[in-house]
């Protein structure tokens, strides 16, 4: 117990409060730089402020020792930093759940060897006195990597999204049909707008950031007040989706366009529509204005962009090049060149006075979506479908670097007015706040070029073996991490994998259907077993080795013989489709998991379900028995490991990734834990506070 928490013990609730809110503070101003340092590296202070009064408040704390006159080496006032950086990093998890925070911080901080960060990280594998998983390496994101701040409240993918004129406020569009308000300080979610009927695809902020426009799956746009939160107009017009929105620099206009092949220019003032431009032969994805109002630009899936005046809605010039859809445009603010983005993975910088072609900018591996341009008109800022952003420099389209950090698509990107931030939302459901000009980078760990499937550990603990969708396993040395062999199918991509009871073989399941049964030392294919109607989800081995179940895609449990490949039984009941499922130590029960974010527990004697597990606030990938068959371990699509009590059907621990958990493993010691990651990385993890 550190001095701290002891005199804290000592207070009444309302003095400890106290204590909590206003300690640093008084440390900053009173110029007691040491004591402030030893403050914010005691995990037992930043464990009770988290707890007492949130994230932001304790994130504020390290903000003292930067702004004021307090005396720190550079040593404290770089760890400082990290340790800030980390919490602020993990900020997202602990509003979740704040029990997550010596986890966040081992995972984010493991790697720097500074003594006072060492130290902090020693208190906090101390502090816990339950069960809990205790990240083995850094094997989260580190603070000065990726991006900023991770914000989440929405329960589906993003869209869209728009920083308010101020830069203190952010609005998101998403799937789910509403749109969020952010404080983009806090990451704080300080309205919800609803009111459309279909997912929303747009958003734009009128010049005075009173007033916002959304368009919508439904048809229809809609205009907000952005204090309040309420609706003050709907636009209707449209005859399909309206996939874009953009507001001219007076607030007085609207250019709209939509799936229907047109775009709508409108009164803000009286919602009504004043100019109806036709003359693109399929769907319009964008429009972006010129600074001046006085012309529009367009972007659509006939491949072209067409040039507009505003005024009369005539067409100037129509832009061609791109061989597939164009997804996004934007403009220079001198208004003399514009930039697309499109399907055919790649940005195109065109002048807007000819119409022709400057250059073409290649770099991303998917389908670009969007595009956006600095206040400066400096650089770009790309989102590709490749999950990555990408910062070019608009003058000569040089590629200035690759900003790594989102689990899915990247559908949108805006830039703050002061040219310093960026923010990107995601199919993966959050938004991210960038640093632009930081040298932050990724540190690489992934050895799987795609999302790890599934992991499985040799009887003595010694190997490891990741299947991923990138269609190839890999043998790990668990110990050290190191890679030993790669073990390639080529044909399909792989479900999920076991290691037999001896160690000397492994099976696969791949999409097509098939098991593959493999010599782990060698690396070949001894046998293939056929038989699902569907792709093959998961399986596993009973523990005697002789049969196998899997599950696939039609919804059935089979039952194999190992040594002739023969199917022995179909059990059926399972109502959705099946992600994962494990055979229990006695060889009497087995466990599936599922897209329904369950997991369910069955009577293999006579096929009946005994108990349905339920925390998951999304899709349970995959999971593991612990050896003595108490425990199991879940890994999910809401980034979360989870460990469940067997008997009593009840989650009693978690860890929370930086990533979608796609697979996990146990080894026979019952403690170590390996799992991966959609962003190919494998985590090793400790259970702690298991009793032998």
């Amino acid at each position: 117990m550190s001095k701290f928490k002891e005199r804290l013990g000592k207070l009444s609730p309302k003095k400890r409060l106290y204590a909590l809110e206003t300690l640093p503070g008084h440390l900053a101003q009173s110029v007691q730089g040491e004591r402030l340092h030893q403050l914010l590296t005691d995990f037992d202070f930043i464990e009770a402020k988290l707890d007492a009064v949130g994230v932001q408040a304790l994130i504020e704390d390290y903000d003292l020792a930067r702004v004021s006159d307090v005396l720190l080496s550079e040593g404290q006032a770089e760890s400082l930093r990290l340790i800030q950086g980390a919490i602020r990093k993990s900020s997202h998890v602990l509003e979740r759940d704040k029990t997550e925070l010596a986890g966040q911080l081992l995972g984010r901080l493991l790697d720097f060897e500074m003594t006072d960060i060492q130290g902090l990280l020693e208190q906090a594998k101390q502090s816990k006195n339950s069960l809990w998983l205790r990240p083995l390496r850094a094997n989260l994101e580190r603070p000065d990597e990726g991006c900023r701040r991770t914000l989440t409240g929405h329960t589906r993918p993003l869209n869209a999204v728009a920083i308010a004129p101020d830069g203190k406020t952010a609005i998101s569009a998403s799937y789910d049909k509403t749109l969020k308000i952010w404080d983009t300080d806090t990451g704080t979610i300080l309205k919800t707008l609803t009111g459309h009927t279909g997912e929303v695809t747009a958003v734009a902020i009128a010049p005075d950031g009173k007033t916002a426009i959304s368009a919508s799956y439904d048809k229809t746009l809609k205009i907000w007040d952005t204090d309040s939160g309420s609706k003050i107009l709907t636009l209707t017009g449209h005859h399909g989706y309206v996939l874009a929105v953009a507001i001219t620099p007076d607030g007085k206009r609207a250019i709209s366009a939509s799936v229907d092949k047109t775009l709508k220019i409108w009164d803000l003032d009286s919602g009504t529509e004043l100019i109806n431009l036709t003359g693109h032969t399929h769907r319009v994805r964008a429009v972006a204005i010129t600074p001046d109002g006085k012309t529009a630009i367009s972007a659509s899936d006939d491949k072209t962009l067409k040039i507009w005046d505003i005024e009369s809605g005539t067409e100037f010039r129509t832009l061609m090049g791109h061989t597939d859809y164009v997804y996004a445009v934007a403009i220079t603010p001198d208004a003399k060149t514009a930039i697309s983005a499109s399907y055919d993975k790649t940005l195109k910088i065109w002048d807007t006075d000819s119409g022709k072609e400057l250059r073409s900018l290649i770099g991303h591996t998917s389908s670009v979506l969007a595009v956006v341009i600095a206040p400066d008109g400096k650089t770009v800022i790309s989102a590709s479908k490749d999950k990555t952003l990408k910062i070019w420099e608009t003058n000569s389209g040089q590629l200035l670097r690759t900003l790594i950090g989102h689990a899915r698509y990247v559908s949108a990107v805006a830039i703050a007015p002061d040219g310093k931030t960026a923010i990107s939302v995601s199919g993966d459901h959050t938004l991210k706040i960038w640093d632009i000009d930081s040298n932050t980078f990724l540190k690489t760990f992934t050895d799987h070029t795609d999302l790890v499937r599934y992991v499985a550990i040799s009887p003595d603990g010694k190997l490891a073996i990741s299947a991923s969708r990138d269609q190839t396993m890999k043998i790990w040395e668990t110990e050290t991490g190191t890679e030993l062999l790669t073990l390639t199918d080529g044909t399909s991509q792989v479900r999920a994998i076991a290691i037999a009871p001896d160690g000397k073989t492994a099976i696969s399941a791949s999409e097509d259907g098939t098991l593959t049964v493999w010599e782990i030392d060698s690396g070949t294919k001894l046998r293939i077993l056929m038989d699902h109607n569907g792709l093959v989800n998961a399986f596993t081995i009973a523990p005697d080795g002789k049969t196998a179940v899997s599950f696939s895609g039609d919804s059935n449990l089979k039952i194999w013989d190992t040594d002739s490949g023969r199917e022995l039984k179909t059990l059926t009941g399972h109502n959705d489709e099946v992600t994962a499922v494990a055979i229990a130590p006695d060889g009497k029960t087995a466990i599936s998991a599922s897209y329904d974010e369950t997991l369910k527990i069955w009577d293999l004697t006579n096929s009946t379900e005994l108990k349905t597990l339920t925390n998951h606030t999304r899709s349970v990938s995959a999971f593991t028995i612990v050896p003595d068959g108490l425990m199991a371990i879940s890994a999910s699509s809401d980034n979360s490991l989870t460990v469940w009590d067997l008997l009593i059907g009840k989650d009693i621990a978690s860890f929370i990734g930086d990533y979608v958990f796609a697979g996990c493993a146990i080894a026979p010691d019952g403690v170590t834990v390996v799992a991966g990651d959609r962003s190919g990385r494998v985590h090793f993890l400790r259970l702690e506070g298991v009793s032998h």
